[in-house]
């Protein structure tokens, strides 16, 4: 049952005096839930910080009081949503767009080829699987018949090295907990093998096909499995027909509980390489283990987690790392195991002017993908490092893929952009010659819209890059109803990316902007850098920048521009909201980490330490205090129209984040614009997220917006028989 069938009957209750016209807008009387206070005090450093939602913070599943809060808050939420008639327009033309077909990646293994693949409307992605290119591909897994509401997805698959068997993970209800099971390939057959309690994983194959590794925490208490710190991450061997419990230890460091460790066998199934972490911010120390040896043990290559080092393969005894040691804007490099001092290790890519993002080794050869302003460059190269020939792209956008085997023949890759959705090409690693595998058609003309490419100021002086794709005939007036989007942490970047929800609102006449902000990867180690800990405030000063420049720009004005982010990205937009909310009509924050002072201490939080910095330490404690969106909503405030969203099963960014930020900023909101949250049932931190849930949240959030920033839907849009 939706969300809206659940609400209908207390519409009259929770909502007072919505008209069902737009022009009502946003100076309807919302009557929100009480949201009890209850006193809390913490003391950081000598400073007294109130937490009066401190309850909100209990699991849903546990505490009937949240269960009770959460049940008004998305009846006064979806009350409210249900008023705006052309939700039902905006739904009805994202489940046309959203119904095309659409293909993933294939692997090749055993001489058989794997790959996702959606019709259209199924909620999860199936798993195909053909002998040839031009064979017809048969399903191998369909995780649609999982569940009746669509809830339980593929997290990942992986084919043994003969491609007869395949293990996969399952997700269910959006949690980050994976469950393993293991397919035979030519029967269909699901095997008695099931392995619980993985989490941050991949499952690599012994070249034998007897078994893979994989990592897991330890089982956690049942009522604390949603929000209890996750430590002690441990690798495992799994020989296939055995239970889990018979499952060899293969490296713990309990005396480091803080630490993660992933595994992966080398090609050649000589050497296990063991990748560990403290945190996201790509800093590992790694460890190995030599396969040929039945009684060796793992061995420290490189310790102290100051650089990246990402395992590209292995030609003998050499690994290929790339590397961020001497180049922070990344670098490829051999260690001789046999002789691995440092001083030994062979530069094969140097460092360049641009960003190296990943290194492939397929086919004989390297191939580098590169970001040159927030877009991908391909670029080949032999095992010695000589540069002998580039990948053709179309234009301004995102490639990625080129996996494979080391004697591959050929290489896929998948290009979009925003106007573009991902075309899955064949790369032949011999002549470089591209060809297409696999393309959609999506309904609608891309050559209406164009992408563009932008670059202005900061606060401080910073040239900041921002996308902007937009009608072609738009006009530069002032008028035009503009989302802004941003991220700005963990090293991540945002480059071109397709996404029928961005389609959906460029034909409701919206402008589409993305910010490339310091904190992500878009320009090396020192780009992140400068957005972390103490100079957190520096993406914050960026997106508001980026706002401004819009606006100078003479595409939007305060009032038609929004703003939009997730996880961390929420954080942005709260933290924006609060810092200048005459700067915004709307504002959507996803799944946000919104209580900076405790996000440590649930799930995965610990890990953000390295990009955010802790309350622990003084300094810190401080400016994230300064900035932490929970913290600094202030009383009385005209704050913009707010719409929050979360996920009752969010393992990530627990859901108390949101709950808390939306109780304080309810309280507090001194102008008539609604403040309202969103909170998914059956629903994580987005991964496997269905279909059907997905459609109707993106309508939710645009049926928002054209209250919000007065939009009027262009004739025909969304009607039914509309062409």
């Amino acid at each position: 049952m939706t969300p809206y069938f659940r609400i209908m009957l207390l519409l009259l209750l929770t909502l007072a005096g919505c008209s069902s016209e737009t022009e009502s807008d946003n100076t309807a009387e919302i009557s929100y839930p009480t949201t009890v206070k209850i006193e809390q005090t913490d003391t950081y450093h000598g400073r007294e910080v109130p937490d009066p939602y401190r309850w909100l913070e209990d699991d849903v599943r546990e505490n009937e009081d949240v269960a009770d809060w959460v049940e008004k808050q998305n009846a006064t939420t979806f009350a409210y949503l249900a008023t705006i008639d052309e939700r039902a327009r905006i739904e009805r033309r994202l489940r046309e767009l959203w119904d095309y077909e659409r293909f993933g990646l294939p692997v090749k293994r055993g001489g058989r080829y794997f790959y996702e693949f959606n019709d259209g409307l199924q909620n999860q992605d199936v798993l195909l699987s053909q002998t040839a290119l031009d064979a017809d591909p048969e399903v191998l897994i369909d995780p649609n018949r999982w569940a009746d509401d669509g809830t339980v997805a593929l997290a990942s698959w992986h084919p043994s090295p003969n491609g007869q068997l395949l293990a996969y993970l399952e997700q269910d209800g959006g949690t980050d907990w994976r469950i393993a099971r293991v397919l035979d390939v030519a029967s269909g057959k699901v095997l008695e093998d099931r392995l619980e309690w993985l989490k941050f994983t991949g499952l690599s194959w012994a070249k034998d096909n007897s078994g893979f590794y994989y990592s897991r925490f330890p089982e956690p208490e049942a009522a604390d499995k949603f929000q209890s710190l996750n430590l002690n991450h441990s690798v495992y061997f799994h020989r296939i027909g055995n239970t889990q419990d018979k499952d060899q230890l293969v490296f713990a460091r309990p005396d480091a509980p803080s630490w993660n460790v992933g595994a992966e066998v080398t090609e050649d199934n000589r050497y296990l390489v063991i990748t560990i972490s403290q945190g996201t911010d790509s800093r590992y120390q790694i460890a190995v283990k030599d396969l040929q040896s039945a009684d060796s043990q793992p061995y420290m290559l490189i310790e102290g987690f100051d650089y990246d080092y990402s395992l590209v393969g292995n030609r003998g005894a050499t690994l290929f790392f790339r590397t961020t040691n001497d180049a922070p804007r990344g670098r490829l490099i051999g260690i001789n195991l046999e002789n691995p001092a440092p001083s030994e290790w062979r530069e094969i890519i140097p460092q360049t002017s641009l960003v190296l993002n990943q290194v492939e080794y397929v086919g004989g050869q390297l191939i580098a993908e590169y970001m040159q302003d927030a877009w991908s460059l391909v670029k080949r190269f032999d095992l010695d490092g000589k540069h002998i020939g580039d990948v053709d792209l179309p234009g301004i956008g995102s490639a990625s893929g080129f996996s494979g085997r080391s004697d591959d023949p050929e290489t896929f890759f998948a290009y979009s952009s925003f106007d573009t959705p991902p075309t899955i090409n064949r790369l032949d690693v011999s002549t470089g010659n591209v060809s297409v595998f696999k393309q959609p058609v999506v309904d609608f003309d891309s050559g209406d819209y164009v992408v563009e490419q932008d670059f202005y100021e900061s606060k401080d002086g910073t040239r900041i890059p921002m996308f902007i794709t937009h009608r072609k005939d738009l006009q530069r007036d002032g008028t035009n109803p503009t989302l802004l989007y941003g991220y700005g942490g963990f090293n991540i970047s945002l480059t071109p990316s397709f996404s029928v929800t961005r389609v959906a609102w460029l034909e409701m006449g919206g402008v589409w902007a993305v910010a490339n902000l310091r904190g992500g990867g878009e320009y090396g180690e020192a780009w992140h850098k400068a957005g972390t800990k103490l100079d957190k405030q520096n993406v914050f000063d960026d997106f508001i920048a980026a706002a401004e420049h819009l606006i100078d720009e003479k595409y939007t004005r305060p009032e038609k521009l929004s703003i939009m982010g997730g996880s961390n990205g929420g954080l942005l937009v709260g933290a924006v909201t609060n810092q200048r909310p005459d700067l915004f009509g709307a504002a959507l924050p996803a799944v946000g980490v919104m209580d900076m002072l405790r996000f440590h201490l649930f799930t995965a939080g610990r890990y953000w330490v390295d990009d955010y910095g802790s309350a622990d330490d003084p300094e810190e404690f401080a400016a994230l205090y300064a900035y932490s969106p929970y913290h600094n909503v202030r009383q009385g405030v005209e704050y913009p129209a707010v719409l929050v969203s979360t996920a009752d099963t969010d393992d990530r960014v627990v859901p108390g984040h949101s709950f808390k930020y939306a109780a304080a900023l309810q309280d507090a909101q001194g102008g008539d614009a609604p403040v309202l949250i969103r909170i998914e049932t059956r629903a994580g931190h987005g991964a496997g997220t269905p279909t059907d849930k997905a459609i109707e949240a993106y309508a939710d959030r645009w049926g928002f917006l054209l209250r919000a920033l007065d939009m009027r839907l262009p004739e025909g849009f969304g009607e039914e028989g509309a062409d």
